[in-house]
């Protein structure tokens, strides 16, 4: 997730709450705040934190903000070289930006002296979560929430015999989990303005929202599969061919009438929020969301436990998901710098991990990951697995903001308000961002 990425599912934390243990004797006074959204996995990592506490004698504050205010908030914080924030879990784009302004430390050294392995930690989210530049050993981060964007469905709806027998005869295959995104298509279309228990529900809930990141966040599962590329991976920033290739034309049409056929009515303006509750009230089949929500809507009393099912982004020509999910940095002007650090020491350890995992945080280490018994911890795990090795990052360039926004008016105004076609808007979408990249000095 990006620049804003979730709402709450349930109670957040309330912003600057002191928690944990009283701090003891050696540490009398010493406070930390770190800084993150509010959502089910910050209240997970208030728990996890206590332990922290218990062993250094070093309180946590807490700043949460909302998803929707939550760059804003943060990244004022870091322009104007606040002191609020000891550690941040910022967005995977604010890397760039970070490193390059020295907002966030370099930790490579104290990795080194700690004996900290970022080998330790899953590839896609060191690169995804801790590089810069990309593909350097240069670390600004931990790797701290793993994220994806995954899909959730109607399990019980799925399974019903006359449902089930429908759909056979008129698409000559069983009713499942698809394997493609044309799979996926059918099963919305399948399910749109279908009567089940008197009341009529919708085919998929998508994200359309334009104001933030949401319809990127979506289209971008869509392009990815059909093989749209950023840029050419021989030259970078060379955009042409790759950002509006004929494969990524058809991504693009494909998210278009993926929406026009099988959302809600008036579901223009649509992310993670709409998403939950469409789902949750029951009005539609599948929804597009991200992995961190999964756990709070398994234990959903409505449409948790049996009713639901989970699986990966399907593929088309290619595979590939969106990535989401943060990385923990000590802030540069903390004036807790030592404290901070202690905190990204204890986080980094397996013990700590597994408990993050266990509750309900998704770890990025391999030793939670790669445990043969993690496929069975949840049923939604296995497929964070694949997710995550499948996963394609936006772009993290200090100059994100500019080349986030240009794509949401893009592809909102192609998609949503049907202007143009998928050809001209990718094409306009290069022109934008060559410019972005002119201005950066890049070209």
């Amino acid at each position: 997730m990006k620049l804003l990425q979730t709402f709450a599912l349930t109670a957040t934390v309330a912003a600057a709450t002191v928690l944990g243990a009283s701090a003891p004797a050696r540490a009398e006074g010493k406070t930390i705040t770190l800084c993150w959204a509010a959502w089910d996995p910050a209240n997970a990592l208030v728990e996890l934190s206590k332990d922290f506490t218990a062993k250094t004698g070093v309180s946590m504050k807490f700043e949460f903000v909302p998803w929707p205010n939550f760059a804003d908030r943060m990244l004022n914080e870091l322009n104007s070289k606040g002191k609020l924030c000891d550690l941040m879990i910022g967005d995977s784009q604010w890397i760039g930006g970070a490193a390059e302004n020295g907002q966030y430390v370099k930790l490579n050294e104290f990795f080194d002296k700690e004996g900290i392995k970022i080998s330790d930690f899953m590839p896609a989210t060191v690169a995804g979560y801790a590089e810069w530049p990309k593909g350097t050993p240069n670390y600004w981060a931990l790797p701290a929430m793993g994220d994806a964007n995954g899909w959730t469905y109607r399990k019980d709806w799925f399974s019903r015999s006359e449902i089930r027998e429908e759909f056979k005869k008129k698409f000559g295959r069983e009713l499942d989990v698809p394997k493609t995104q044309a799979e996926l298509k059918d099963i919305a279309e399948f399910f749109q303005k279908r009567v089940i228990d008197g009341k009529t529900v919708y085919g998929a809930a998508i994200f359309t929202e334009r104001g933030s990141e949401g319809i990127t966040m979506g289209v971008t599962n869509a392009l990815y599969p059909f093989g749209f590329k950023y840029q050419n991976p021989k030259k970078p920033y060379d955009m042409q061919g790759f950002v509006n290739s004929d494969d990524a034309v058809k991504g693009l049409e494909f998210y278009k009438a993926l929406y026009k056929c099988c959302t809600p009515p008036g579901y223009s303006n649509g992310y993670m929020q709409e998403g939950l509750d469409a789902f949750k009230s029951g009005q539609v089949a599948l929804q597009m969301n991200w992995f961190a929500f999964f756990p709070g809507l398994y234990k959903d009393p409505n449409v948790g436990g049996d009713k639901i099912g989970f699986f990966v982004n399907p593929a088309q020509k290619e595979k590939g998901s969106q990535l989401g999910g943060q990385g923990i940095s000590v802030v540069a002007y903390s004036p807790n710098r030592a404290e901070a650090l202690a905190y990204i020491k204890w986080f980094a350890s397996l013990d700590t991990q597994k408990k993050w995992w266990a509750l309900g945080g998704y770890s990025c280490h391999k030793g939670v990951l790669n445990d043969p018994n993690f496929k069975n911890t949840a049923p939604f795990a296995a497929d964070f697995l694949v997710a995550m090795d499948q996963v394609v990052d936006f772009w993290a360039e200090p100059s994100y903001a500019q080349l986030l926004l240009a794509m949401q008016k893009r592809v909102h105004d192609y998609v949503v308000a049907d202007q143009g076609t998928a050809k001209g808007a990718l094409d306009g979408l290069i022109v934008d961002w060559t410019k972005v990249f002119k201005e950066d000095g890049k070209l």
